[in-house]
């Protein structure tokens, strides 16, 4: 499988077969169970380019470690250092790094940035988070609850919270792999529609069901309960009136009630306890959210492994 994926782009999980998904993640536990697993420094001379116009603590240091673990380099572009279409145009920035790098990370805004960036280089281009989608999450996500529960196929999974990227991803993905999806949101906050149309028409192929609903009773019973902040990065003026909105789409004691008994806690970080999540919660043996955390670097080793090649 490396070879047939080397030198594509992952911009989405619809990037990636169910197949191609499962490889990877069978490469992302190899890696994490012996990080030589394709060789001492396979990445040695080879340079990821990472442009951040939004910060983040897990996807730099993941990505930076990452990179280092496999032999090679991690170059990071803070939003200052290239102004992303400001100071040049995405086109002529992604030609210039092709020249210099072996892929480039991008986290950022627009997913159009992203989409741009695929247009015009000649290397992989990685999504490290778009206001559409958020790919790398998700991998390490279902590396998670492929550890905690065994399998992908037929798990029952609740996302809750706001119909943001990660919500998207996760239909997407879900529907790819034939899990169960389903999404809790207030009224007016769902996933964009085109989205569970998509998902919901990859699913019959798959045996995946997409539900979206605002009723917190869709829980019941589910294999994984899954949020995310209410206000994402960029959304600061909207905080206030979200929180009132969202305050009983949360995963808190009882919720956990709602969901299965072993039901498996996500939630991608950072956390604002007391509001999507109750920190009590959050410490349940049930919760996986650290491993969850530490799983973005093998599932994006895993990623770079198969774009890049060794």
């Amino acid at each position: 499988m490396v070879d047939c994926m080397k030198g594509r782009h992952f911009l989405s999980l619809l990037d990636f077969s169910k197949e191609e998904i499962l490889d990877v993640l069978a490469t992302a536990a190899d890696l994490k169970k012996n990080p030589a697993a394709r060789g001492a420094s396979p990445f040695a001379g080879k340079t990821l380019a990472m442009i951040f116009q939004k910060p983040s603590l897990r996807t730099r240091v993941s990505f930076e470690v990452g990179m280092t673990q496999l032999g090679g380099h991690a170059i990071y572009l803070a939003p200052t250092d290239i102004s992303l279409g400001k100071r040049e145009t995405t086109e002529d920035i992604a030609i210039v790094l092709s020249r210099f790098a072996d892929a480039i990370m991008a986290r950022v805004f627009g997913h159009d940035i992203v989409a741009d960036l695929a247009e015009h280089a000649t290397v992989p281009i990685i999504n490290g988070l778009s206001d559409f989608e958020h790919p790398c999450q998700i991998m390490a996500d279902f590396q998670t609850i492929i550890e905690r529960k065994g399998k992908l196929d037929g798990i029952k999974a609740c996302y809750i919270g706001d119909g943001n990227n990660v919500a998207h991803s996760l239909m997407y993905g879900a529907a790819q792999v034939g899990m169960h999806m389903t999404v809790i949101t207030p009224e007016g906050y769902e996933p964009m529609a085109a989205v569970t149309t998509k998902a919901r028409e990859i699913g019959k192929a798959t045996g995946s069901s997409i539900t979206v609903t605002n009723d917190l009773e869709a829980a019941s019973g589910v294999d994984v309960l899954y949020t995310d902040v209410w206000a994402s990065m960029g959304q600061e003026a909207e905080a206030d009136a979200r929180k009132k909105t969202f305050q009983k789409y949360r995963i808190d004691a009882d919720t956990m009630k709602i969901a299965d008994s072993n039901a498996v806690v996500l939630h991608c970080l950072p956390a604002h306890y007391g509001d999507e999540i109750e920190y009590g919660t959050s410490r349940l043996p049930n919760s996986a959210i650290f491993d969850q955390a530490e799983n973005r670097l093998h599932a994006q080793k895993a990623i770079l492994v198969h774009l890049i090649g060794t």
